[in-house]
């Protein structure tokens, strides 16, 4: 039990500080630190990461950083999508499950690493190319444009099909998207990210439990360190650099994705 709450916790802890990782290596966590397949992690994964990602979002939408118009987008796009993937999950052999898993998770420890370099951050300053989905400051909301709600709701189809597949939130999507197709500042592209998982991460847990397939003796005290984590993340996140928490994270996730990977192969 106990070891249960501090691996929930620690998810909680990483999705308040980067508005994405904590989902994605939840699953892991949980298949390493539970003894579970991915299969039965993933339904847990997606309740402690959705509920954490709920507090998030109402944090957010209280001191007016969540653009829930987009999320609402974002999250209906992977909804419609996430049922899918979950079926697809439950009829596949563990092994080149988690093989897969190992790859998507490597590949989002390259991806954020590559953000949090000094090099990237002046690439993206020195791209003039305006996004499609621009904040306009004084009416405090986003333009809306066919190619802005074109962009967003692909982003979210892609966060729900691996939200159903992986057990994952879809949060290490819809970052990197909300920072490519909107001007939208850091703050605000992490609540609005968390709102999205909030809302996809609930349709899967909904679908899971439908089925039988959710294990509630670990999901719940999962979830509770999870929550604990993100109110305690959330109070001291600003205070922390950003690039070095995504080079932490990069580095742990890297790790963990070749584990499961050896895990798997050996």
């Amino acid at each position: 039990m106990t070891t249960v709450l501090l691996l929930g916790f620690a998810v909680g802890l990483i999705l308040a500080l980067t508005g994405a990782g904590g989902g994605i290596l939840a699953v892991p966590l949980l298949v390493f630190g539970a003894g579970l397949s991915m299969a039965e992690a993933g339904p847990i994964g997606l309740l402690a990461v959705g509920l954490a990602a709920a507090l998030g979002a109402v944090m957010g939408l209280k001191n007016g950083t969540v653009r829930y118009k987009a999320a609402l987008l974002i999250a209906g796009a992977g909804v419609l999508c996430s049922p899918a993937g979950l079926w697809l999950t439950q009829r596949s052999p563990n092994r080149p499950l988690t093989v897969a898993f190992s790859l998507v998770l490597l590949y989002v420890a390259l991806r954020v690493y590559q953000r949090s370099m000094p090099a990237a951050a002046n690439a993206g300053a020195h791209d003039k190319r305006p996004p499609p989905c621009r904040f306009d400051a004084k009416r405090g909301k986003l333009n809306w444009t066919a190619p802005c709600a074109r962009a967003l709701a692909l982003s979210g189809v892609v966060a729900g099909a691996l939200s159903g597949l992986l057990g994952v939130g879809g949060g290490f999507v819809m970052v990197p998207a909300l920072q490519r197709y909107t001007d939208l500042s850091t703050q605000s592209v992490v609540a609005t990210s968390l709102a999205v998982i909030a809302l996809v991460s609930m349709s899967g847990v909904a679908a899971s439990a439908a089925t039988g397939h959710l294990q509630w003796a670990i999901a719940l005290p999962f979830s509770a360190g999870a929550l604990v984590g993100m109110t305690g993340g959330r109070l001291v996140a600003s205070k922390l650099a950003g690039q070095h928490l995504q080079k932490a994270f990069a580095l742990v996730s890297a790790l963990v994705a070749v584990a499961l990977f050896l895990k798997a192969v050996f």
